[in-house]
């Protein structure tokens, strides 16, 4: 079964180079590898995702990956400093990009091909 098998999360962009950059630079990332067919592998403490190009952007309509952080106000006015734009989202009642959902505190960024990511805490 599936349930004890590493997983990588993919996420298309269409600038390799560009993408790489902005999760290296404005998110503090390091990528750990490059793939013979271009793919880049950003490895972490909780898992792995990879970059892999593609000709047309992504077309999100829902959140892609999301990150648990201690302190969901203080990662975003970091990520702010670091050019980072949070979305605002009516029907969460969004206020300076953070939501209250339940027990959780949300706030949702993307990346340049649109890329939809979140950092949360949960209570």
């Amino acid at each position: 079964m599936l349930g004890n098998r590493h997983f990588t999360a993919m996420l298309p962009v269409t600038d390799i180079t560009r993408a790489r950059r902005f999760y290296e630079e404005k998110l503090g990332l390091h990528a750990t590898r490059t793939l013979e067919n271009g793919d880049v592998v950003f490895e972490g403490d909780g898992g792995e995702f990879a970059l892999y190009p593609r000709e047309t952007p992504p077309q999100s309509d829902h959140t892609a990956m999301s990150w648990e952080v201690p302190d969901v106000p203080a990662e975003v006015k970091d990520l702010r400093a670091r050019g980072v734009s949070f979305e605002e989202y009516p029907a969460l009642k969004t206020k300076d990009g953070i939501a209250e959902v339940g027990k959780e505190t949300c706030a949702w960024f993307k990346d340049p091909d649109g890329n939809i990511l979140c950092i949360h805490h949960q209570a």
